[in-house]
């Protein structure tokens, strides 16, 4: 896979960013609360101005950056025209918040914005692992924010009590094996139920003979959720909420 390292400063307002898309994934920089971080990023060629695509933002499991999900989703978003971009976590070990996120993703997307034709009420968010469970956590504090989530092998477990901070009832699509070592389909299921009692649209699929190895089968992982999040849209332009993690 050819990476081509370029800085987000030199690219103007759409033009000379749609000049850019094309076959290859690049890492790009960008600075979030004075602080430079790394992110992976893929453009169809498909992708014009007058066309506002839909934005995948991908968020990696332990011991990951975020290429190694854009290089497992680049040949369905080639085919179906929409952008991605995976972020590196401060620490590869997982994501935690503030360091991560919200405002961190927040700032991605709206800089991604600025650059590329990105349709703000498609943007959605999927993840693998740890980069699942951070999904879930996100999508529910920013639940105006992202249109619907996706997911691989994740739960909320102790921060069940973040479903109450959603101002939206966000779609979200779980997908695990029933034979995770690590992570029990019991776990997941009592995740789902806790959404669905509180009215999330939750759907859940338990993939046979399958364990917590994405990589094998990321083609069907990601095109299962692909068809889920393609579905949904905000019915209003994209709200942000602000936390304050000091209290």
């Amino acid at each position: 896979m050819k990476l081509q390292i370029s800085l987000l400063a030199t690219l103007l307002l759409f033009g000379p960013a749609s000049a850019m898309a094309g076959d290859d994934i690049t890492k790009e920089l960008i600075t979030s609360k004075g602080v430079t971080r790394a992110y992976y990023l893929y453009v169809p060629a498909s992708v014009k101005a007058a066309s506002p695509a839909p934005l995948i933002v991908l968020l990696h499991g332990s011991g990951r950056v975020g290429n190694s999900l854009v290089e497992k989703w680049k040949d369905l978003a080639k085919k179906e025209g929409f952008i991605i971009a995976g972020p590196d976590s401060t620490n590869t070990r997982g994501w935690r918040s503030p360091e991560d996120g919200p405002d961190y993703l927040r700032d991605l997307v709206e800089e991604l914005k600025t650059k590329y034709p990105i349709n703000a009420r498609r943007v959605y968010l999927f993840g693998h692992s740890a980069g699942a469970s951070f999904a879930l956590q996100i999508c529910l504090m920013e639940s105006q924010y992202f249109a619907a989530t996706a997911i691989h092998a994740g739960y909320l477990g102790d921060d069940s009590d973040l479903i109450d901070l959603a101002k939206r009832k966000v779609p979200i699509f779980i997908q695990v094996g029933d034979r995770d070592p690590g992570l029990p389909v019991k776990a997941v299921r009592e995740t789902r139920d806790a959404l669905t009692a509180k009215g999330f649209p939750v759907e859940l699929t338990e993939l046979p003979n399958h364990d917590h190895w994405y990589y094998d089968l990321a083609p069907k992982i990601n095109r299962a959720a692909w068809e889920f999040l393609k579905k949904y849209e905000l019915e209003s332009d994209p709200i942000y909420r602000k936390f304050d993690f000091n209290n």
